[in-house]
């Protein structure tokens, strides 16, 4: 016997409901981790015996990952901020004068630098990688912000993402400004951002979390200990010479948090920019 339409209805929302909860409980798993071993003594996190949680949380462990001297773990998430907040906001300036520029300004080898910028997306970053790091050490901004900052400021991708949408911005918007006698950068600087926030802060979101995340190059920059991002600052709970798990949980944990507090804060705007980033005049 053929079930019934609302038989089947219930029972497909059953099966979406049951996937959601597994891919809810597999999403989870890592932070019950990061939360279980950064309360534990190293005992528990490498004994035999599995234990869910630790019978006495051990609290202490935050005084003693902030008063480690061999890693200065606090210096590191500020530096990491200081970090994230500028590469943030010159990315969006650099990368959206840029874009805009290709959207709007009409010149005759427009094309030719647009398909300039396509190309570099195809480069792979480590080719990149030792000529850029070469010429950072000739300028002198090893273990320093303009070495870490500078030279990631600008990516063909996001330009590309800010072209595609102002080629989308409505042009009566920025035909009134001109008529008011505005120009180019006027109408970009009063007219385009102001209506543009919401993708302006979606590409902020993505752009700040990346720089956070970012390793390789801060570690090969920041060769004192009062340049290190906090990425830099964990991968030294483990070395050759030390291991020391429960503080490296503890701080992966505690790094995550800016993370967190900047997607929510921006979360509304960032699922508007995402919404809007086909909008039509």
């Amino acid at each position: 016997m053929s079930r019934s339409p609302m038989g089947r209805s219930r029972l497909g929302s059953a099966g979406i409901y049951s996937a959601v909860a597994v891919a809810a409980v597999l999403f989870l798993v890592p932070f019950y981790l990061i939360i279980r071993n950064a309360l534990s003594t190293e005992q528990d996190i490498m004994g035999a015996a599995w234990v869910w949680f630790p019978a006495h949380l051990q609290w202490g462990n935050f005084g003693e990952l902030f008063d480690d001297t061999s890693v200065p773990f606090l210096h590191s998430m500020l530096v990491s901020l200081e970090v994230g907040v500028l590469h943030t906001l010159g990315t969006l300036l650099v990368c959206s004068l840029a874009g805009y520029g290709l959207a709007r300004i009409p010149y005759r080898h427009a094309n030719k630098v647009f398909y300039a910028v396509l190309a570099t997306l195809m480069v792979p970053a480590s080719v990149t990688f030792v000529p850029s790091f070469v010429l950072v050490s000739s300028l002198g901004w090893v273990s320093d912000l303009r070495g870490l900052i500078i030279p990631g400021l600008f990516t063909g991708f996001t330009a590309f993402l800010f072209r595609q949408y102002f080629l989308g911005f409505p042009k009566e918007l920025e035909e009134a400004a001109r008529v008011d006698g505005l120009g180019y950068w006027g109408a970009y600087w009063r007219i385009v951002v102001p209506n543009s926030l919401n993708f302006f802060a979606a590409i902020g979101v993505i752009t700040f979390i990346n720089g956070w995340n970012s390793f390789l190059w801060p570690l090969v920059i920041g060769q004192d200990q009062s340049s290190w991002t906090v990425q830099v600052a964990l991968s030294t709970f483990i070395t050759a010479q030390t291991i020391n798990i429960h503080e490296l949980f503890l701080a992966a944990g505690i790094s995550i948090l800016p993370l967190v507090l900047v997607f929510v804060a921006l979360q509304r705007w960032l699922v508007q920019g995402v919404a809007q980033a086909g909008i039509k005049g």
